[in-house]
């Protein structure tokens, strides 16, 4: 297919990647050029204008704010000429994943918000587990550059917005179990276990899935660079889950406590580093 891909963040470039070996032409554009070196097979294009169209159009990007500039406040809806759909992956807010339905809707553009689970390691070997919404033709269309991308796509219906409120549902639980293991660990430190040991135990037995093992051993081991997933990122996340429980009417109120923590870190200087720094703040307030 002939796909244009904005934004090409780690994730973004190998999710690129992935669709260039898969046989697809990308055409990408990103707001930094330089992100585009080196990417081999990818056809770089000097505007977004320019990567909004084709058989595709895929967005990456960090946040709501970028998302908005480039598709909305950037005119890409509304120019002339406009992608057969547009694949939306980022991690957005239910509140503009509605909105962006509803304003590719009224340009005609078909909309498929296709947020992805997976850090970039798992992007680069194409192994993503994607959860896609949108017009079930749409789906349809896009799913040769999914199956490239992903490992599996889980589908939740025809509107785009649950898909987002879905990678919030699971991100939220993500973070909730690496701040589980943070406390947990410092409990143990303070009784005189290794909080190490303990985490060794309880990935490999009562909580041995990939979550609780990649994280654990990043917790048990103090490794919190590179980041995989920015602490800062992960606050947003729950900012965005937080926004969108109050306006379902849904409490969430150990979201709060993970909205305060990562704040927390974030004071500490710990923003720019891997998530699993959210277990240095109940080291922190331990004393440890």
């Amino acid at each position: 297919m002939d796909v244009g891909f904005i934004g090409l963040g780690r994730m973004g470039r190998a999710m690129a990647g992935s669709l260039i070996r898969a046989g697809h032409r990308v055409r990408v554009w990103n707001r930094s050029p330089g992100a585009a070196e080196g990417l081999e097979g990818a056809v770089p294009v000097a505007t977004p204008q320019e990567a909004f169209l084709g058989e595709a159009a895929i967005t990456m990007l960090a946040d709501d704010a970028a998302l908005r500039a480039v598709i909305v406040e950037g005119g890409l809806i509304d120019a002339p000429a406009k992608p057969a759909l547009h694949l939306s992956m980022s991690t957005v807010s239910v509140a503009l994943a509605r909105e962006l339905a509803l304003l590719h809707e009224r340009a005609g553009v078909p909309y498929v918000a296709a947020p992805v689970f997976g850090r970039p390691d798992v992007a680069e070997k194409g192994a993503l587990n994607i959860v896609a919404a949108g017009p079930p033709a749409a789906v349809e269309a896009a799913a040769p550059l999914l199956d490239a991308m992903g490992a599996k796509t889980w589908r939740f219906g025809d509107a785009p917005f649950r898909a987002n409120a879905v990678k919030l549902a699971g991100n939220f639980m993500l973070i909730a179990a690496i701040e589980a293991m943070g406390e947990a660990a410092a409990f143990a430190e303070g009784h005189g276990v290794a909080g190490a040991d303990l985490l060794d135990l309880l990935t490999s037995t009562l909580f041995a899935s990939p979550v609780y093992k990649g994280y654990g051993a990043s917790i048990a081991a103090g490794r919190y660079e590179p980041p995989g997933f920015g602490l800062a990122l992960g606050l947003k996340d729950i900012r965005l889950a937080l926004a969108a429980s109050e306006a379902a009417g849904v409490p969430m109120p150990f979201a709060g406590v993970l909205r305060d923590n990562l704040i927390d870190a974030v004071a500490h200087g710990d923003g720019a580093k891997d998530l699993a720094a959210l277990s240095l703040v109940a080291a922190r307030r331990s004393g440890r």
